[in-house]
């Protein structure tokens, strides 16, 4: 392929619109283009290493047992309202009506979709266990779209469904995407984490997400040093501390004066107090109402874990007004002594004996409060962040907080959706059950800007050799030499026909500016072809990821060429 062939808008500045790595460089390497927010054209070169991730996905769900299928981008809300997710799932569904007034949305996935086909078609435990995927444009109308493809509101996504006779079969089918998705992601050439995680709005009993490891990721995952324990944020548990909370101090709270001292840390320095000697009382609104949750100062709620414990979708922090009309004091004065409201402890409160919690009174504070003696707790549960100074949940060692990037995550649905929409088959006996279903997504996309924030430097993209738009960089320098451009045609002709994929660049630029765009668009090979070498009979060779040059005799080129690429992509 010839770079003078091609679109490449390859750019020298970085764009100020671009906050991540990523989208700095894709933008610059002339991969993608912003049509509007969160919504990007893929460029030529884009395009390629898109598919390519398709195809190693294609291979491993194939090689899994899963059939291909394409199903509509926009769905009718009847599904939805039937699932019961039309009500719940939020505004990043995008919602329309067609001319005829019918509702419908822009499918951010499809188990609705998929389901309501295999009740169709599927009737018999003879046409069992049955595994269906597609490679699909997906929308979510995300409220702040960010780092380019990593946070967009149109995404490329390969989903994939199961539907097993029982819960055996489906783990079965589980295990099989798990290996799977090991085998895709080993296969892009990323460095990954496999994490526990928690369900979100798709549902269901279990999930795992697949983490590519980059300093620059927005999430962050706790890995044990020990075992082989991981778990994303919002799932890893907490230990609780072991043996029984000591008893009462003294006979009952104890009001004092804090004039205008809110925070944890203005309490504490106020009182000469530890901030884990200071309990937050925060205040939210929920779909069954308005509940409290109580926080040790020094930790962070989770709540994904406080949706969870108190089985609700929508968790909001209450505002000013709202915190006053329920507590009857400012915000941070809120306390749980004499609150009528649910309040639900983190285990860690519930095991402290004399509390410091705000007064429900405007400068005051409570001391020596115990949740036992003084406050009618509704429940006690796992409601914090875990933090690399916890232990293990598993085996009791070491913790260290990564930052990563979701590219897969994998669901138990069970029967989730088939009993919402009825999908059941008939057994030998000719008896009526439920389909046993499971959830499978890729983000291909994403894929592509994961693999930039893990594999990048001050010059550009380093791309694995799986993904890279082509495997090689072929530069003349001095084009306008007859022997020079007569050798890089011939073997330029001969790596294509030996099956390497090849970027010549025919340019009438500077050498620099050809080494400095195969560096930017992260090509894993270089080679470079001038008057000098070739008088003797060599070419200069550059791996990406090296800082040296190889002078490589031309003869032994293409079978040096093709045995670095398989030693890359075989690992």
């Amino acid at each position: 392929m010839l770079f003078s062939r091609l679109l490449i808008p390859t750019l020298k500045e970085n764009p100020a619109e671009a906050e991540a790595v990523s989208h700095r460089l894709l933008l610059r390497a002339g991969m993608i283009r912003k049509l509007a927010s969160g919504i990007y054209n893929y460029l030529p070169l884009g395009l390629r290493v898109l598919r390519k991730v398709e195809r190693i996905v294609r291979q491993e769900m194939n090689r899994a047992g899963a059939q291909e299928v394409l199903m509509p981008a926009v769905q009718p809300a009847e599904l939805w309202q039937e699932s019961g997710r039309w009500q719940i799932y939020g505004k990043e569904l995008l919602r329309f009506q067609d001319r005829h007034g019918r509702e419908c949305c822009f499918g951010p996935t499809h188990e609705e979709v998929i389901t309501d086909l295999v009740r169709k078609e599927v009737h018999s435990y003879r046409q069992l266990p049955l595994n269906l995927y597609q490679i699909q444009v997906k929308f979510r109308d995300e409220i702040r779209p960010r780092f380019g493809l990593i946070r967009g509101r149109e995404f490329i996504m390969k989903d994939a469904y199961s539907f097993d006779a029982d819960e055996a079969g489906a783990e079965a089918c589980y295990r099989r995407m798990y290996d799977a998705y090991n085998r895709i992601f080993s296969r892009c050439g990323l460095t990954f984490k496999v994490v526990e995680a928690d369900s979100g709005p798709i549902g269901g009993s279990f999930s795992h997400e697949f983490m590519v490891l980059a300093d620059t990721g927005e999430d962050l995952l706790a890995s044990c040093t020990s075992c082989d324990y991981a778990a994303n944020l919002e799932k890893a548990e907490v230990a609780p501390a072991p043996g029984e909370p000591a008893p009462p101090v003294g006979n009952g709270p104890e009001p004092v004066p804090t004039p205008n001292v809110r925070t944890v840390e203005e309490v504490a320095a106020f009182l000469k107090l530890m901030p884990a000697d200071i309990v937050k009382t925060l205040i939210y609104e929920t779909d069954d109402g308005p509940a409290a949750v109580l926080i040790r100062g020094d930790h962070e709620v989770n709540e994904v874990k406080v949706k969870n414990l108190l089985g609700v979708t929508d968790l909001i922090l209450a505002g000013l007004i709202r915190v006053q009309e329920l507590t009857g004091a400012e915000v941070g004065f809120a306390g749980p002594v004499g609150l009528k409201l649910p309040i639900y402890a983190d285990q860690a409160v519930a095991r402290m004996n004399a509390m410091v919690t705000g007064a429900n009174r405007d400068n005051y504070h409570l001391l020596q409060v115990n949740l036992n003696r003084d406050v009618k707790i509704t429940a006690v549960g796992d409601l914090r962040s875990i933090t690399a100074h916890d232990p293990c949940p598993r085996c009791g060692g070491g913790l260290t907080l990564l930052h990563g990037i979701e590219v897969g995550h994998i669901f138990k649905l069970g029967l989730k959706y088939s009993k919402a929409l009825k999908a059941t088959y008939l057994d030998a006996d000719g008896k009526d059950h439920y389909l046993y279903m499971g959830c499978y997504g890729i983000g291909v996309s994403r894929i592509m800007a994961a693999a930039i924030e893990q594999g990048n430097d001050a010059n550009g993209i380093i791309f694995p050799m799986a993904l890279a738009p082509f495997q090689v960089g072929l530069i003349p320098i001095g084009h306008n030499d007859p022997a020079v451009s007569e050798c890089v045609e011939g073997l330029h002709a001969e790596l294509e026909a030996a099956g390497i994929e090849v970027l010549l660049d025919d340019r009438d630029e500077r050498p620099g500016v050809k080494f400095k765009d195969c560096d930017l668009l992260g090509l894993p090979l270089r080679v470079v072809v001038g008057a000098k070498a070739l008088a003797q009979g060599m070419a200069e060779v550059r791996h990406r990821r090296a800082p040296d040059n190889l002078m490589v005799p031309l003869p032994e080129l293409i079978a040096y060429l093709k045995d670095q690429i398989a030693q890359e992509q075989n690992g």
